[in-house]
């Protein structure tokens, strides 16, 4: 669990970062999922945009793929929302405490 203060931190790296994984009409998929695991063991801090055709709204996709992978929920905005989940053999992130 991240506290209030690494969970700020994380919005700012977040920020200046672009959509790595995209989540269109078919949903959450087993594709979607891989590509999650992929950017959680390459960058730990993955970031993600509903298309035009995905029915879903962000935070409900969020907290779907969280609980399917294990990241922390980090934040929504509009179509967009940011996961992070700890890299067990590529640490990039020094949160603070």
């Amino acid at each position: 669990m991240i506290t209030g203060k690494q969970r700020s931190f994380l919005k700012g790296l977040a920020q200046k970062t672009d959509p790595t994984v995209y989540i269109g009409k078919q949903g959450i998929t087993e594709n979607v999922i891989k590509e999650m695991e992929t950017g959680f063991e390459t960058r730990e801090l993955v970031k993600v945009k509903l298309q035009e055709g995905c029915m879903m709204d962000a935070k409900e996709a969020a907290n779907m793929v969280a609980e399917a992978t294990g990241a922390e929920f980090v934040q929504a905005i509009g179509r967009k929302f940011v996961l992070y989940r700890e890299s067990k053999e590529n640490k990039q992130i020094v949160l603070p405490r």
